[in-house]
C-alpha cells in the first residue's frame, strides 16, 4: 500500500502512534534529506566561528593535493 501512495503508513496501537511503515525508497530518500540537513548545520557553525576559507585559495590547495 506505502508503494502505490509513496506515502507512509501510521499505526496505532490503542488510538496512539505507534509506528510508521513506508517504502525503502522515501525511508533512504529521507536519510539523504536529513544528512543534508545536518552538513548545512554544520556548514553554518563553521562559518559562524570564522572558519571559512578564500575558494581560490581552497581550489589551489586541492589541484596540489591531488594534482590536478
Amino acid at each position: 500500500m506505502c508503494h502505490k501512495t509513496d506515502e507512509p503508513i501510521y499505526v496505532t496501537k490503542n488510538g496512539y502512534g505507534d509506528m510508521v511503515i513506508m517504502s525503502m525508497e522515501i525511508y533512504e530518500s529521507t536519510m539523504r534529506q536529513i544528512a543534508m540537513y545536518r552538513d548545512i548545520e554544520l556548514s553554518e557553525k563553521q562559518v559562524e566561528a570564522g572558519k571559512v576559507k578564500d575558494a581560490r585559495i581552497a581550489l589551489s590547495e586541492t589541484r596540489l593535493k591531488y594534482g590536478l
